[in-house]
């Protein structure tokens, strides 16, 4: 079943987030120092993740593109209204379910392990990168829930439809796309999504406000990008 690894993983999250949120009752002290923890391990993850670009002006286009179309289409304000809507609908007054279901959705949509784990599920029915990332999702639910609340577990939903979509999509561009560029184009998301995972950092530790829902688009773009380069300039070229 194509969508068998991307179902455990919600179910992951959903777990680790009601678990999680039975800890809510610690003092502000300790959740303001458990998440600096977390913002300064997701900076360094996401600076491990853009180190791995192969092509920097690939980098650049992607975020600068994808900066464009995402403030154009107000990618940031809609899941913020979704998050808002969640939280007027199941949250009480002061409730921070909003914060809660943004940032997680962020975090786990926008890592290397959800596209690649969400591939090797479409085109060769492996599910086991997505097991690996369900096992730290749920882990990582258990934390984010204590200190953001429940609203981490409704970013189950998105993760669901996200990852599906990729699995079920990789399904049908096995035949159109070599490994060779499979390979170049998953480094590139990968650089992409780490600057979008830093910025996300960068947001929990209240450095600057980084509209990294408005970046989103970047990732298909860095995916388009690498295959323009390599394929599309040969097409431009045979046509004149």
């Amino acid at each position: 079943m194509v969508l068998w690894g991307t179902i455990v993983n919600a179910l992951a999250i959903v777990c680790g987030a009601m678990m999680g949120s039975r800890l809510s009752r610690i003092s502000d002290g300790i959740r303001s120092t458990v998440m600096q923890g977390i913002g300064l391990a997701i900076c360094i993850l996401g600076i491990t993740m853009a180190l791995k670009t192969q092509n920097f002006l690939i980098l650049l286009f992607s975020l600068v593109a994808g900066g464009i179309i995402g403030e154009l289409i107000r990618v940031e304000y809609w899941l913020d209204r979704l998050g808002q809507m969640i939280e007027s609908r199941v949250g009480g007054k002061g409730s921070n379910i909003a914060t809660g279901f943004v940032t997680a959705t962020l975090v786990y949509c926008v890592g290397a392990m959800a596209i690649l784990g969400s591939m090797d599920s479409g085109l060769r029915h492996n599910h086991d990168i997505l097991y690996t990332k369900s096992m730290l999702d749920g882990f990582s639910a258990v934390i984010f829930a204590s200190t953001l609340g429940i609203g981490v577990l409704f970013s189950a939903v998105p993760v669901l439809l996200y990852q599906g979509f990729i699995a079920i999509a990789s399904t049908f561009i096995s035949s159109f796309i070599s490994e060779a560029m499979l390979n170049a184009m998953i480094t590139e998301i990968t650089a992409v999504g780490g600057i979008l995972i830093l910025g996300i950092g960068m947001n929990i530790l209240e450095i600057r406000k980084i509209n990294v829902g408005n970046l989103l688009p970047s990732i298909l773009i860095a995916a388009i990008t690498v295959w323009m380069t390599q394929h599309g300039f040969a097409i431009i070229k045979a046509w004149f």
